[in-house]
């Protein structure tokens, strides 16, 4: 599965699904993703209720993506984490980055 994406509540907020794998193999699909968002979107999500693996290179996309549109998008979210991602999240402080659920 690649990544998929969908805007909700009137365009403002785009939800990103990442797939099993969220790893180097993903920086264009996801870049792509986050800087196709239209000027009404003001929150980004990343859905990661289907990644099971993510390595270092995710943490510097996701930080990427925040660098890039924070002038844009005032809220970055983080949701459906499992267990062993969001360990991953939280040893590498993005709670504090991020909004997480």
């Amino acid at each position: 599965m690649s990544l998929d994406t969908s805007l909700v509540n009137g365009n403002k907020e785009l939800i990103i699904y990442m797939a099993e794998r969220f790893d180097f193999d993903k920086v264009q699909e996801f870049r792509d993703a986050y800087l196709s968002a239209s000027d009404d979107v003001k929150t980004i999500v990343v859905d990661l209720s289907s990644t099971e693996y993510m390595d270092s290179s995710a943490l510097g996309m996701l930080l990427n993506m925040q660098k890039t549109m924070v002038d844009k998008v005032s809220t970055f979210k983080i949701t459906n984490c499992r267990p062993q991602v969001a360990k991953i999240l939280k040893i590498s402080r993005f709670d504090k980055k991020f909004e997480m659920s």
